[in-house]
């Protein structure tokens, strides 16, 4: 079909004469004149006539309606190609300090060795030594440095081999760095600890320290119970059968395990009871309780010192071992090894400290109050700083298990007064501190609930 069209000057087409081309013969198509755009005039500009047969003109409408259609679906593009997952490298940090591209080595202080002869090793001179050792003082004290402690030389990874810092550890989790970067600097530093919950049981066959060692636990742990216990049950009277369950926190150092942290609950059966313990801290101060709330805590410690045995009682007629004569006896004597730590069993101050040649050797008296005092005798030596009108607390360190004076052998002689006459320290009964108060039970009771159900599924 060939067409031929006609405008205006304001491009109205005034009319439009087709014909179709079939073997040579013009059949004739009239259309009535009708309004087009701009745009379309223009883009029959520089064209007179425009042709197309009637199968394309087919094929065309057939492509125009696909197109069309394809554009009206909501079908979603999918992409085959698999997500690009980029690796992000995670870099390796040894005290603060990237270390990726570094050479750390580490060792351990051997005897009789001083910093010295460490950095001398690894190319620091003595100038840098020097000042290391009197300018950062206050930072550490290198004459401090103990042997079997870990250390760290942090080298660039090359033939030099250059020392650009040392690290100390002052403990598991604490350090002192040294740079020798630019100038020599020293800081401190702590390793994160990382806490988590640990839990334990066992049955005592012959003391509370070697169920625990048996069961793979800490051997702290027994210390910490029976400070824990210490008003409520006598671990010098501990029976075969006895036993106890304990939920706590441990504390790990670069995957290591470094201690035992708190006691957050525990459990003892002894004597027929069931004595639990729970931590909660109220008004700033943590503390055990009972189960309904009593506290653990009590004006005095059962006893001065930690898992030892009594070799001789309270007495006003005992045969004295050196003397060989009956004479009063009015205290209790542990035995223990030399030097074992000796505790004030409540707060007080220090109001005797001295020596009896003839009687309880080196000795402390501390007054706790308008009606009581206790006295430690034949003590090995004092803890420091231990002196007359100091102030202590209970459980503080005050001096350590000897045999100085009348003594056959190494023990402790505790003695407890009141109103200035001696009495029984085994048979002393303390008040406890205060209970859990009335605003805290309902946070309190939730937690013991939680507490008592874990501890029952601890095998």
């Amino acid at each position: 079909m060939v067409c031929h069209n006609q405008y205006n000057s304001t491009y109205t087409k005034l009319s439009e004469f087709c014909y179709y081309e079939r073997s040579e013969a013009r059949i004739p198509y009239r259309q009535e004149s009708q309004n087009i755009t701009k745009a379309n005039m223009r883009n029959l500009t520089g064209s007179k006539y425009y042709k197309m047969d009637f199968h394309q003109s087919y094929l065309f409408i057939l492509v125009l309606i696909t197109i069309i259609l394809s554009g009206c679906t909501n079908t979603p593009v999918i992409n085959d190609k698999p997500d690009i997952i980029e690796e992000v490298s995670i870099p390796t940090i040894a005290y603060g300090i990237v270390v990726d591209t570094l050479l750390v080595i580490e060792a351990k202080v051997k005897k009789n060795e001083f910093l010295s002869d460490i950095l001398l090793r690894y190319g620091i001179n003595y100038n840098q030594i020097d000042h290391i050792a009197r300018k950062t003082k206050n930072v550490f004290d290198v004459r401090k440095i103990i042997a079997g402690n870990k250390y760290s030389v942090i080298c660039t990874d090359d033939s030099l081999n250059n020392a650009l810092y040392f690290a100390y550890e002052l403990s598991a989790s604490s350090y002192v760095i040294y740079s020798f970067r630019d100038s020599v600097v020293a800081l401190r530093g702590e390793k994160d600890i990382v806490i988590s919950d640990g839990n334990t049981t066992g049955v005592i066959e012959s003391s509370l320290w070697n169920a625990i060692v048996e069961n793979n636990a800490d051997p702290n742990l027994a210390n910490e119970l029976s400070e824990i216990y210490a008003w409520t049950i006598d671990f010098f009277g501990l029976q075969k059968g006895n036993a106890y369950k304990a939920i706590f926190e441990e504390q790990f150092v670069d995957d290591n395990y470094i201690g035992l942290g708190r006691v957050k609950a525990s459990m003892f059966y002894h004597g027929g009871d069931t004595l639990f313990a729970f931590y909660f801290e109220q008004d700033g101060k943590g503390d055990y309780f009972d189960e309904k709330g009593n506290s653990l805590q009590r004006t005095f410690l059962k006893a001065p010192l930690r898992f030892t045995r009594i070799s001789s009682k309270f007495s006003n007629s005992r045969m004295h071992p050196v003397l060989k004569i009956r004479r009063p006896h009015h205290g209790v004597d542990y035995a223990a090894p030399s030097g074992t730590p000796v505790y004030t069993v409540g707060d007080g101050t220090v109001v005797k400290k001295g020596y009896q040649k003839r009687g309880g050797g080196n000795y402390i008296t501390i007054k706790h109050n308008g009606t009581y005092s206790t006295t430690y005798m034949h003590l090995n030596g004092y803890a420091k700083g231990i002196k007359i009108g100091n102030h202590v607390r209970q459980g503080d360190l005050i001096g350590y298990v000897g045999a100085t004076g009348l003594a056959t052998g190494p023990h402790l002689d505790f003695r407890f007064y009141r109103n200035g006459k001696p009495v029984d320290p085994l048979k002393v009964e303390s008040p406890p501190s205060l209970p859990i108060d009335t605003a805290n039970l309902v946070a309190f009771d939730s937690i013991v609930d939680a507490y008592i159900s874990q501890l029952h599924l601890v095998q």
